[in-house]
């Protein structure tokens, strides 16, 4: 029950301060299983992502997120497991003990979707989009029968700029493409320039462009 309702008042905050909306460009939000994979550049990105979901999809779509943020704190704890149901990634090679990819396909394989971020990093640079990591190819590779989906992230991390406590307000919005799958043959670095230029075309290009309808 408290998660539940802690789930409510996130998602009434996110549209309070962002005003968020969904753009669905290249597919329509459904009960297929997918992974959504984003741009990132703030610690709110997937909650943006997961509020924009109908309902009934944000009860079985889980975010992928850093372990060393979501298990500093008690509240955080609370929030990345029982409110967000996250699979919680050790970031640090050499002190993790469980594959990351392994820990997403046996997400999958328990029916739920994922919310993931292929470039492994906040992007808190100039460059649109930093390179993917191969993490998003092994995982269409192991479960090529889940659609991937790109979804572009806009004004997020001018709403919650590294650094900031608190947010600013500021329109968002949330775009989500036409889903991809690994084809027969494709190498690694194809499959990553195809889903990198899917993310990138959906990007707002003018002011009207960012302006969801």
């Amino acid at each position: 029950m408290m998660a539940s309702l802690v789930a409510r008042a996130i998602n009434f905050f996110v549209y309070l301060v962002t005003g968020v909306r969904a753009r669905w460009l290249g597919c329509g939000p459904a009960a297929t299983q997918r992974v959504y994979f984003a741009n990132h550049a703030s610690h709110g990105d997937f909650v943006l992502v997961w509020s924009v979901l109908p309902a009934i999809l944000r009860l079985r779509t889980r975010p992928v997120a850093g372990a060393d943020y979501w298990n500093r704190s008690a509240l955080r704890r609370f929030i990345g497991a029982q409110v967000f149901h996250a699979v919680l990634i050790d970031r640090d090679p050499q002190s993790r003990t469980a594959d990351p990819v392994a820990m997403m396909e046996a997400a999958l394989a328990g029916g739920d979707s994922l919310i993931i971020f292929p470039e492994g990093t906040r992007n808190t640079g100039d460059a649109p989009l930093l390179p993917l990591k191969s993490g998003l190819f092994h995982l269409a590779s192991r479960r090529p029968d889940v659609e991937y989906v790109p979804v572009w992230i806009e004004n997020i991390g001018r709403v919650l700029p590294k650094g900031m406590l608190l947010p600013v307000p500021l329109l968002c919005s949330v775009s989500f493409g036409t889903p991809i799958t690994l084809a027969a043959g494709e190498t690694r670095d194809q499959f990553l320039t195809r889903a990198r230029t899917a993310m990138l075309s959906m990007r707002p290009h003018s002011a009207s462009e960012a302006t969801p309808t």
